[in-house]
């Protein structure tokens, strides 16, 4: 499961456990504090955004050359461009400057930022090995023809999954940092796996838009969706060629976080190419 859904509501586990780690952080702190020293609630959630901005600012250095071209993008947090590590060094930097400076919240400042953040590694880790256990579904498609294809059968290369609709904002914001991709990175293959929209309405909206996407698949029931526990859009995946997660992405990505998710494949062994279930053509 990728999302955390309750009608139309959805959050991408790993922001979930985020919040679940900052709220941890306050109660145990606030317990502490009872037992003698400061309420640190209103400190967490200044460290909590200190952290933040750190790897936010971390993520813009690191990929700065996606950035150059057009610098306000760095204010676009929707791409979800963060770094763990400079965040949590400055959330421990902050913290140990904050129990300097007030002794009083030294014991409940420091129980809960402990605990909040052994409670975020554990939980990362473990989602992050729950994720990369996981294998392509075993699902049957429809291309642009009408014809049945096995998801299956895309097996044997590095793959790019973008679940996806044209109603969707962020989902057209995107098509064309993907689109540029699918053209720069001919060594992965792309498929655009439209949810529950009919072949019409997709064939125009890409002639409307100039947008040249090959392997533009159809789920018109959106099983795809309910098989990698995601029901929220868009949503791109990345298989490894035996069909293993490697990684996920909830929302929509920009030229930066698409490069980082890319990395996933460079542990990945070269393969030959394949033979696709259809032509290369506009729409297969």
């Amino acid at each position: 499961m990728l999302t955390f859904t309750l009608g139309t509501f959805a959050i991408a586990l790993n922001h979930l456990l985020l919040i679940s780690a900052l709220a941890l952080a306050t109660f145990v702190g606030w317990r502490v504090a009872k037992r003698g020293g400061e309420n640190p609630e209103s400190a967490l959630f200044s460290l909590f955004l200190i952290g933040m901005l750190a790897a936010r600012v971390g993520f813009v250095a690191v990929y700065w050359n996606h950035y150059r071209s057009d610098p306000w993008q760095i204010i676009d947090l929707r791409d979800g461009g963060f770094l763990a590590w400079p965040g949590v060094i400055a959330l421990v930097l902050a913290t140990l400057y904050r129990g300097w400076r007030r002794p009083g919240l030294r014991r409940p400042l420091g129980f809960g930022v402990a605990s909040g953040l052994a409670f975020w590694l554990l939980a990362t880790f473990s989602l992050a090995i729950y994720e990369q256990g996981t294998r392509l579904p075993e699902i049957a498609l429809r291309n642009a023809a009408g014809e049945t294809v096995q998801l299956a059968d895309y097996k044997g290369g590095p793959l790019v999954i973008n679940l996806w609709a044209t109603w969707c904002p962020p989902c057209r914001r995107e098509m064309p940092v993907l689109e540029n991709a699918q053209q720069q990175r001919p060594d992965l293959t792309f498929l655009f796996v439209n949810q529950a929209e009919s072949m019409q309405s997709v064939a125009t909206f890409l002639e409307t838009q100039g947008l040249s996407l090959s392997n533009v698949l159809f789920d018109g029931s959106g099983r795809l969706g309910q098989a990698v526990g995601s029901m929220a859009l868009p949503t791109t995946l990345f298989y490894s060629p035996d069909g293993r997660l490697l990684g996920s992405h909830l929302g929509e990505l920009s030229q930066a976080s698409l490069a980082r998710a890319l990395e996933n494949f460079d542990s990945v062994p070269a393969t030959s190419s394949r033979k696709l279930p259809c032509p290369a053509s506009a729409i297969c």
